[in-house]
């Protein structure tokens, strides 16, 4: 107790994705599969990326840093997610909820930047393809993925320092695991700063790199425009398509979650989007990186012991 007579908070209690149990039950199963999926996928992308000689050049080198990096993000909260939905009544300690916020906003700003960075890549490859080895050296690459991770914690650190630390009164979470967003309305005391904070580093995190990311892929656009063969047009498209399918999938879903009006905010949508963006999107890059790459599936059928010549 304070001097106020409030009663701090110590844990949190979290309700789930629904208050029907039979919901919970199928989330639950819904959930699991979808994690083991990704766990599936994405370890086994980086095994075929550090396994296949062919497979280590600086596209496949930072996919390998997105997968990892997948893995880590679902693991950041689905566990939690998954022991709230078989558990009537979930309780998480303060430290352990600030934890898995911290954890999962900090490498979720890292995947936001690590995107850029592989459009970046693609954007060398493209328009400069005869410079692209002395650009793209293994060394730029190792530094570039080290700036990542690094960019990623320093960003993650701005609403972790600037914001309040202090919650009182009601210790109810209406969600599935401790997210930025919902925990955040059990802040004590004038929020306007913290607020503000939070949407300038949502732009910081969310806007900037996604508006690099479009501005890099106009300029592969008009690059591929003067492409006059058939084949320059089909492999620029295959190099490309993939990573433009991930970048709207993930910043769709990231955007719609931290960028929309706070009038239209509803706990509903809040466990919807985090379900989308922080589960089924990471399942979904592998699929997406492998279902038309030739590479990795002359990988894959060399791992299982098949063979690769005919692709």
């Amino acid at each position: 107790m304070n001097n106020n007579s409030e009663t701090v908070v110590t844990e949190f209690i979290l309700l789930g994705l629904s208050d029907h149990p039979v919901a919970q039950t199928i989330f639950f199963w819904i959930v699991l599969a979808v994690y083991l999926i990704n766990l599936l996928g994405n370890g086994l992308m980086v095994i075929l990326i550090i396994t296949s000689s062919h497979l280590h050049t600086p596209m496949y080198f930072f996919l390998s840093n997105l997968s990892f990096l997948d893995i880590c993000y679902t693991s950041s909260s689905v566990p939690q997610a998954l022991v709230t939905s078989i558990t009537e009544r979930t309780t998480i300690s303060y430290m352990g909820c600030m934890a898995q916020i911290h954890i999962s906003l900090y490498l979720g700003t890292t995947e936001c930047v690590l995107l850029a960075v592989m459009a970046y890549d693609r954007f060398v490859a493209i328009c400069s393809p005869l410079h692209y080895t002395v650009i793209m050296s293994w060394r730029v690459c190792v530094q570039m993925a080290i700036g990542t991770w690094g960019t990623g914690f320093i960003l993650t650190l701005i609403p972790t320092v600037t914001g309040p630390k202090r919650f009182c009164g009601s210790n109810v979470i209406n969600h599935f695991s401790c997210e930025a967003q919902t925990v955040g309305k059990l802040i004590c005391g004038d929020t306007h700063l913290n607020n503000v904070v939070s949407f300038a580093n949502s732009i910081l995190v969310l806007i900037v790199p996604f508006a690099f990311i479009l501005v890099t892929y106009l300029r592969i656009g008009l690059a591929v425009w003067q492409i006059r063969s058939d084949q320059g047009w089909s492999k620029a498209l295959s190099t490309c398509s993939s990573h433009l399918a991930v970048v709207g999938i993930f910043y769709g879903s990231a955007m719609a979650m931290y960028l929309q009006p706070k009038s239209k905010y509803t706990s509903d949508s809040d466990k919807m989007f985090s379900v989308f963006y922080g589960v089924v999107t990471p399942m979904l890059n592998p699929l997406i990186y492998s279902l038309r790459n030739k590479d990795v599936k002359r990988a894959l059928q060399k791992l299982f012991g098949g063979k690769g010549s005919r692709y």
